[in-house]
C-alpha cells in the first residue's frame, strides 16, 4: 500500500519543515503554509487554490500568504502566492522555485526540496514584507493534511 500523506515525511523531517517555516517568517509579515494530500482530484493548481481559500490564506492583511501544496501519489505539487506577494516577486520566481524543488525531488530528497522552496519564498517575503512591530502571526505554522 502506498504511503499516506501524514507519514510521507518522518517526524524529524516534519520538524525540519516547520523550523524552515518559522525561520522564513522570522523577519517578515508574510505567511507560509504547507499542505499535503495523498491524491489531487483534478488540476493541481486548481486544487492548491481551493486549499489556499480553505486555509484562509487569502485573508491575510497584506495578501502575502504562500502555500506549498503536495499531492504525493500524483507526484505533483504547486506553489501559490497571494496577490500581494505575486505583485512584487520577479515574473519567473515561482517557476524558478519549482525547478529548484524538482532538482531535489528527482533524487528523492523531498523534505530538502520543500525546505529549499520555503527558504526561497521566505527571502522574497523578507525583502518585500519586512517585519513590523505590530505584526501578528495570522495563520498557523503547522503542516496540514488533506482527506484525499
Amino acid at each position: 500500500m502506498p504511503q499516506s500523506a501524514k507519514s510521507f515525511f518522518t517526524k524529524e523531517q516534519q520538524e525540519d519543515i516547520l523550523q524552515a517555516i518559522l525561520n522564513a517568517e522570522l523577519d517578515t509579515s508574510g505567511e507560509i503554509r504547507v499542505h499535503i494530500e495523498n491524491k489531487c482530484p483534478g488540476d493541481v493548481f486548481d486544487r492548491a487554490t481551493q486549499i489556499f481559500k480553505k486555509l484562509k490564506m487569502d485573508q491575510t492583511k497584506l495578501k502575502n500568504g504562500v502555500l506549498f501544496y503536495l499531492a504525493i501519489h500524483n507526484r505533483s505539487f504547486a506553489i501559490l502566492g497571494d496577490s500581494g506577494i505575486n505583485a512584487v516577486v520577479p515574473d519567473n520566481f515561482w517557476e524558478s522555485t519549482k525547478v529548484l524543488m524538482i532538482n531535489y525531488f528527482r533524487d528523492d530528497h523531498f523534505a530538502e526540496g520543500l525546505i529549499a522552496g520555503i527558504q526561497q519564498a521566505g527571502l522574497q517575503l523578507k525583502e518585500h514584507f519586512p517585519y513590523e512591530l505590530d505584526d501578528i502571526n495570522e495563520l498557523k505554522d503547522d503542516i496540514s493534511f488533506g482527506e484525499n
